[in-house]
């Protein structure tokens, strides 16, 4: 899509918002009569008075999550679609290369009962599952929170601990280093093999280059994502076995084609041959 296709973009874009302009004069003019809507449009990255977060500029933060007051994300860390990490009444740091995945929630505590403060904080290269709940507490380097753990106030999973799926860890729990542990309330399990801590940190690159690949494409313009909507439509249809009949090479655009690190299994393949 080209000039014109921007063009008609444009002009919807503005009928749009003057719709909305009128919706709120005819609000004004009907004065106490009206049923009052509060429109919000989501910010990715949002003050709370002098509270501001620092993103370093490698970070991949999904447009749908929401960063908001005292929270510090570090490089070549990601936060995925659908996140809230709210550092109102206390701060939350993350470390670098660390990923915190879809749904998942970070918040604060201002101090627990014998008024101690309790931040979150977050190493560096830490996995957290999709829609985990991590509560004024301590993850530190290369530890892994599985899908769907909660963690409350004052716990502290030490370097390489793992806290398995589903698993609720109570206030002031301390998981010690290379220790799996699960359940409600969470209690160890057992400890981890030395590829299950390798694979820890595995995941973490992974993520790390897979965050890439999804900024990339949340920073293109509007004209190449319909270009690239179009080679897709007309790719689609595309039959291999019929292709070879006739002696016709179709060659994929590069476009179209993921990095070599996001699929290791190409990569693997490239290099046998």
């Amino acid at each position: 899509m080209g000039t014109v296709g921007r063009a008609i973009y444009t002009v919807g874009f503005w009928i749009r918002e003057t719709g909305q302009a009128l919706d709120r004069l005819g609000s004004r003019l009907q004065g106490n009569y009206y049923f009052q809507e509060q429109l919000s449009r989501h910010r990715t990255l949002m003050n709370l008075f002098d509270k501001v977060p620092v993103v370093d500029k490698d970070a991949f933060i999904a447009p749908s999550a929401s960063v908001i007051g005292d929270v510090q994300i570090g490089r070549a860390s990601s936060i995925w679609y659908g996140c809230v990490l709210r550092g109102d009444v206390n701060s939350i740091s993350v470390g670098s290369g660390t990923n915190i995945q879809d749904n998942s929630l970070v918040h604060v505590a201002k101090s627990n009962l014998s008024g101690k403060v309790l931040p979150t904080i977050i190493g560096d290269n830490v996995t957290v599952g999709h829609s985990a709940v991590l509560h004024g507490c301590t993850v530190e380097d290369e530890a892994f929170i599985g899908m769907g753990a909660t963690l409350l106030d004052g716990v502290v999973v030490e370097k390489h601990g793992m806290v398995a799926a589903g698993a609720l860890v109570r206030q002031n729990t301390r998981i010690p280093a290379g220790e799996v542990w699960g359940g409600n309330p969470a209690k160890f399990l057992r400890k981890l093999t030395d590829e299950e801590i390798a694979f820890i940190a595995q995941s973490a690159t992974n993520y790390t280059n897979l965050a890439q690949v999804h900024a990339a494409e949340n920073a293109k313009p509007y004209d190449q994502i319909e270009f690239e909507k179009m080679l897709r439509r007309k790719f689609a249809r595309r039959d291999e076995e019929y292709d070879s009949m006739l002696g016709v090479v179709r060659e994929t655009p590069p476009e179209l084609i993921l990095p070599d690190n996001i699929l290791p299994d190409k990569t693997a393949k490239a290099s046998e041959k």
